[in-house]
């Protein structure tokens, strides 16, 4: 597996492994199978409610501490300067590392952006101290990105984006490229989120990715990985299936034309399967972190 170079040249692997929505009983197992599996990036949030076990599991591994690259998340309620430092103290210590590799805040509060700068300011102070490698930012749009580059120091390095074959942000994509952040696509293969008010099926039974995989011989999840990574994306499947998770790592021996790419290309929607980012607000979505 190659890495991305971050724009501080912290190198990420290409391909990680998520905990999304994986009950904290289940996470332990399901990282502890993808590191055996190979993988070396391992994402989560404090909102997931599993750092813990993420910690546990990396811990176990028998895996040098070095060679994986662990990513989480402020929550919306942990937003503020001071407020924001304890979300990093609270997350550090359920995943029982000193330093995190990369740190970012989990959406943007349109209806409170002095929070979110006030907590993008944090992470520069922790960046700056050396208690994270890099920070960065999840479900920020255009106009999210460039009002926090108004005072920001550090240019986010990912910006984590909803981004599968049926909804593709291209605008975001382009912005994030503009000013140099890498892309990370979460339900980088569509995801359940999707379907539960879209209508549409499944992106694992589209004939036109289905038709891409049988040529390859490769599952239509294996051909949305590979999509994304050749346009140059960061991805973080998941899955609690040890099949599942062997399987969406074994995507280094093929290629997809100019033409897949395209046709995969041609699928996007424009519909959103995730919360709208601007729906965004502390009385809506806000709830306490635990203590670490």
């Amino acid at each position: 597996m190659n890495s991305y170079t971050l724009n501080n040249g912290v190198e990420i692997p290409e391909l990680g492994f998520g905990v999304f929505q994986t009950p904290p009983e289940e996470t332990r197992d399901a990282v502890t199978t993808a590191l055996k599996a190979g993988y070396r990036h391992i994402d989560t949030a404090a909102a997931y409610g599993n750092e813990r076990q993420v910690g546990e599991a990396i811990a176990a591994s028998g895996v040098d501490r070095a060679d994986v690259f662990i990513e989480t998340k402020i929550w919306i309620s942990d937003y503020g300067y001071g407020e924001t430092l304890h979300g990093f103290e609270k997350s550090a210590r359920k995943l029982g590392v000193e330093q995190i590799d990369l740190l970012i805040l989990h959406q943007a509060l349109p209806t409170a952006f002095d929070k979110t700068l006030e907590a993008y300011r944090a992470l520069e102070t922790l960046l700056a101290d050396g208690r994270v490698r890099a920070i960065g930012v999840s479900n920020f749009m255009v106009e999210h990105l460039g009002r926090l580059m108004d005072v920001a120091t550090v240019v986010p390095a990912i910006n984590q984006i909803e981004l599968h074959p049926y909804f593709q942000q291209r605008e975001v994509q382009a912005e994030d490229a503009r000013r140099g952040i890498l892309t990370q696509a979460w339900a980088p293969i569509g995801g359940i989120t999707f379907y539960r008010d879209s209508g549409h099926k499944s992106t694992l039974e589209d004939p036109t990715i289905g038709a891409i995989a049988t040529a390859h011989g490769k599952s239509p999840a294996q051909v949305m990985l590979r999509w994304h990574l050749q346009e140059g994306r960061q991805v973080i499947p998941k899955s609690t299936k040890p099949s599942r998770i062997a399987e969406n790592i074994d995507v280094f021996d093929f290629e997809l034309t100019a033409d897949e790419l395209a046709s995969i290309d041609a699928l996007d929607t424009g519909h959103r399967g995730g919360p709208e980012p601007e729906s965004m607000t502390l009385e809506a979505w806000g709830r306490p972190i635990p203590e670490g």
